[in-house]
């Protein structure tokens, strides 16, 4: 345990007890009505990948319609929300117009079957996190610097969506170089949550979160390297599915590094309303040996799936965090008497030894010297130097003076200075991450899942989620770890914000966590809306 991070920890939490009472009764009091986005009015939008592909497929829909519905519903909600870097709606109409042209020319009911297995997603609507790389579109990510900079070609999951026939809408916003848990630039500006717009929607897939929170993306595509799927689902109330590592190529993703083994931490991977759908997009997103490998064609009894739960860190590792918000803590303890009451066995789980949690989440960033520096061009080497320019930009960006944001620029800190570690301690924590591999495939096997936290409290303000940033081991903990996690909406807390929790499972057992998720939300409800719809006859 490091004494200097551990205290960065403690004052943080010291600061969060005393200030975000006062914030809530001083500076945010309780307004009679919340900022919302207008509710939504076309049925076509509360269907599934399932449901749509069935009618696209009976030629009951075409995808001309139902492309224009979503880009009707992101015209909408879009002034609202701030969630689009750049869109490509006539590109994706014309698309469509093709994709009906082929079911159109099938000439009898085995050509149209043929077509969707080939192209299981054909005339779909998809939006794509800008860092994912969509050819042709913006590629800076949310960085002044890059702002002329386009993508070359399609990222390699990109082009697996776009192969299986899905139809790329727009890209959407990410926080600079995805380095932090809030969506805001110099570049974009602020991305709001669709359930209260002085919220945050996460990050860094925050603009796929705002977008799919609101109905306005049938299915998104997004990144994680420490929660940047998990976050903004937590936040807006959807499925996340972060991969196991390495299943899910991010050849095209920037930032990226030239460490042959950054795919066993970043992952690119599917976020939907509809838990139905996850497994699915995630068997095209792998391809097919991938997909094979984790056998996502075999069904899943669910009885057979043998739960664990943990409301929190244990211990005094878990009295130095933030605590567990008691809803979160509640709809976890709701979800286990309800997999209790059809018969699986339940039990609390005995974690393996998660003292060192922080330290073993931040040297996984601190091992990644092959990732783009955001202050590239300054930080060839790691010195007092480099230090010292990034602390001056720090205490620039609190007063709105630098050309970085002040969340990047503490990630770039981190980095720089091997998250307050000597090179030795964080290989020795990186060591002990290595161990806890075997530890959580011994205590899941084939046939566990562990219910855990995504983080420890719901959708913070806007510049407030400093607080969050500090409990982010909740999240990058399970990317050191290469497990895959599943984030599973359960309701609206009493503020009317989205709560949920992590299914999480041993390395390739991705399919117990989409199997779970299918249970939870059929029972709990999965995503609800901001606002209840007012579909149109």
């Amino acid at each position: 345990m490091e004494i200097f991070l551990r205290f960065l920890v403690i004052f943080v939490r010291a600061i969060a007890l005393v200030f975000s009472p006062l914030l809530d009764r001083f500076v945010y009091p309780p307004k009679a009505e919340r900022t919302l986005i207008p509710p939504i009015r076309n049925r076509l939008l509360t269907l599934s990948v399932q449901e749509l592909r069935s009618r696209l497929r009976s030629r009951q829909l075409t995808s001309v319609v139902l492309v224009g519905a979503y880009i009707e519903r992101i015209e909408c909600v879009i002034a609202h929300l701030n969630a689009i870097v750049e869109s490509r709606f006539s590109a994706a109409l014309e698309e469509a117009a093709k994709a009906d042209d082929l079911i159109a020319g099938c000439e009898s009911p085995a050509d149209v079957t043929k077509l969707f297995e080939d192209r299981p997603l054909l005339g779909l609507p998809v939006t794509i996190k800008e860092s994912c790389a969509l050819g042709g579109m913006t590629f800076a990510v949310g960085n002044l610097a890059r702002k002329e900079v386009k993508a070359q070609a399609d990222g390699e999951a990109v082009k697996r969506l776009r192969s299986a026939g899905a139809i790329p809408l727009l890209v959407s916003a990410t926080p600079e170089y995805c380095f932090s848990i809030e969506t805001d630039t110099l570049l974009n500006g602020c991305c709001r949550n669709p359930y209260d717009f002085e919220r945050t929607p996460g990050g860094s897939s925050g603009g796929e979160g705002s977008l799919n929170g609101a109905g306005a993306s049938l299915f998104g595509i997004g990144s994680d390297i420490g929660g940047s799927i998990r976050i903004p689902s937590l936040y807006c109330g959807i499925f996340g599915h972060k991969p196991s590592g390495g299943v899910v190529s991010t050849k095209g993703h920037f930032p990226n590094a030239k460490d042959p083994n950054i795919e066993h931490y970043l992952v690119e991977g599917p976020m939907t309303r509809f838990a139905e759908d996850l497994n699915d997009l995630l068997k095209v997103m792998a391809g097919k040996d991938k997909s094979s490998k984790m056998r996502l064609d075999e069904p899943v009894q669910l009885n057979q799936i043998e739960v664990h739960y943990a409301l929190g860190f244990e211990g005094v590792n878990g009295l130095m965090h933030q605590p567990v918000d008691e809803e979160i803590r509640n709809a976890i303890c709701k979800a286990t008497t309800h997999l209790s009451t059809l018969g699986l066995v339940v039990k609390r789980a005995k974690l393996p030894n998660l003292k060192n949690s922080v330290e073993m989440a931040l040297s996984s960033i601190a091992k990644q010297d092959g990732m783009d520096f955001l202050l590239e061009s300054e930080c060839t080497a790691k010195s007092s130097g480099i230090v010292r320019k990034i602390l001056w930009e720090i205490l620039k960006s609190l007063v709105g003076k630098s050309c970085y944001t002040t969340n990047a620029l503490i990630f770039e800190l981190m980095r720089q200075t091997n998250a307050f570690m000597s090179r030795s301690r964080v290989n020795r924590y990186m060591e002990e991450g290595h161990y806890l591999i075997g530890e959580f495939r011994d205590l899941l096997g084939d046939n566990g899942v562990l219910l855990f936290p995504t983080l420890n409290l719901p959708a913070p303000r806007h510049k407030w989620s400093i607080f969050s940033l500090w409990g982010v081991d909740y999240t990058l903990l399970f990317n050191v770890l290469g497990l895959p996690v599943t984030h599973v909406p359960i309701g609206l807390n009493e503020r009317g914000l989205p709560i949920g929790f992590s299914v999480i499972a041993a390395p390739n057992q991705d399919r117990l966590c989409l199997r779970m998720a299918v249970e939870l939300e059929r029972a709990f409800g999965g995503w609800q809306p901001p606002i209840p719809h007012d579909i149109e006859n």
